[in-house]
C-alpha cells in the first residue's frame, strides 16, 4: 500500500510543475491550479506532497483508506517567491494494492436552525464595546493554527468560521450576546453563538453589527488589509458557506488567505482552484473597524 501511495504523490508532484499531460497521469487539481496561476502571471516552481493515513479498512482484496494529503507550493510571481500550503482529506480505494479510486472528501456546511439570526443594533442604553483590533496578533494566530486546533475552543467538523472567529477574538474583538445563541458573537465554554461558527451567520453579523466586533464592506479584495475577512457563497444562492482571513498579499497586491475545514495558508483569495468553486460564486469583503 505504501508503494502505491508513494507512486501517487510522485505523479501528482510532477503534474503541478510539468507542461506535459497524459491521460494516465491526469490530475484535475493540478490542471486547475496551473490555470489559475497563469491568469495571475504566476507559476509553481516546486511542489512537495506528503500523505498521512488516518483510517483504513481491509475487505479481502479491497482496501479503503482515508488520508490527509499535504501540499506545499513554492510560487513565483514577478520576482516574488512565497510558500502556499493546503491539506485535503481524501478517500481512496485499492484493489490488490492498485489504486482504483481517489477523491476529496467534501463536508456540508452546518446551518443554524433559525431562518434568520437576530442581531441587535446599537441602542442608546447599551454600553458601546470599544477595542483596538490588533491585526498582527490575528494573523500570527492564523499562521500558528492554520493546520491544527487550539484546545481552548471547540473543534467543528466544518471549522472554517470557528477558526476565523478565533483569529478575530485573539486580535482583540470583544464578544457580546451570551447566552443567546441567536444574538451577538461569542464563545463560552461548550456553547457559542451561530455567528461564531456558521459561515452565513458571521457574514450577516459583520454586515449588521454596530457594537463590539464591527466591519465595513468594501467593493474589491485589493482594499482589504491583513486580518480582514472574505466570505464565500460558492453556489451564488445568497447563503454564504465559507470564510477566510487575509494573511498576506501577492505581487499584485491581492489577498492571500488562511482557512480551516480545507486547511490552507497563503492561498489566493478567489478560490478558483477549489473543488467547491462554481462560476456563480459571490464574495463579500469586510475590513474590520475599531
Amino acid at each position: 500500500m505504501k508503494k502505491s501511495f508513494q507512486e501517487l504523490f510522485d505523479t501528482r508532484v510532477y503534474q503541478f510543475v510539468s507542461d506535459k499531460r497524459s491521460h494516465k497521469a491526469f490530475f484535475p487539481k493540478a490542471e486547475k491550479k496551473q490555470a489559475t496561476m497563469a491568469r495571475r502571471s504566476a507559476e509553481i516552481v516546486k511542489v512537495k506532497a506528503a500523505g498521512k493515513i488516518i483510517e483504513e479498512s481491509d475487505d479481502g482484496e479491497f482496501q479503503t483508506v482515508k488520508y490527509l494529503a499535504h501540499y506545499q507550493y513554492l510560487i513565483k510571481q514577478k520576482g516574488m517567491l512565497y510558500l502556499e500550503e493546503e491539506v485535503e482529506e481524501r478517500l481512496a480505494k485499492l484493489y490488490q494494492e492498485a489504486l482504483v479510486m481517489d477523491e476529496e472528501i467534501k463536508y456540508k456546511d452546518y446551518q443554524e436552525p433559525q431562518k434568520q439570526q437576530s442581531i441587535p443594533l446599537f441602542e442608546e442604553n447599551e454600553e458601546r464595546l470599544s477595542y483596538q483590533y490588533n491585526r498582527l496578533k490575528a494573523v500570527q494566530y492564523a499562521e500558528r493554527w492554520w493546520n491544527s486546533y487550539n484546545s481552548a475552543y471547540k473543534k467543528f467538523e466544518v471549522d472554517c468560521t470557528n477558526f476565523i472567529s478565533q483569529c478575530l477574538h485573539i486580535g482583540g474583538a470583544p464578544m457580546r450576546g451570551h447566552p443567546n445563541r441567536g444574538t451577538g458573537w461569542w464563545h463560552q465554554n461548550n456553547n457559542w453563538s451561530y455567528s461564531w461558527a456558521v459561515a452565513n451567520s458571521l457574514r450577516s453579523y459583520l454586515s449588521n453589527s454596530k457594537s463590539g466586533l464591527r466591519a465595513r464592506e468594501v467593493s474589491s479584495p485589493d482594499q482589504l488589509l491583513l486580518g480582514d475577512v472574505i466570505c464565500y457563497d460558492f453556489e451564488g444562492d445568497g447563503r454564504f458557506n465559507h470564510n477566510t482571513i487575509v494573511t498576506g498579499k501577492d505581487a499584485n497586491g491581492m489577498p492571500l488567505v488562511n482557512a480551516h475545514t480545507y486547511n490552507s495558508r497563503m492561498r489566493y483569495w478567489a478560490y478558483e482552484d477549489s473543488s467547491a468553486y462554481t462560476p456563480k460564486i459571490k464574495y463579500k469583503f469586510y475590513t474590520i473597524v475599531d
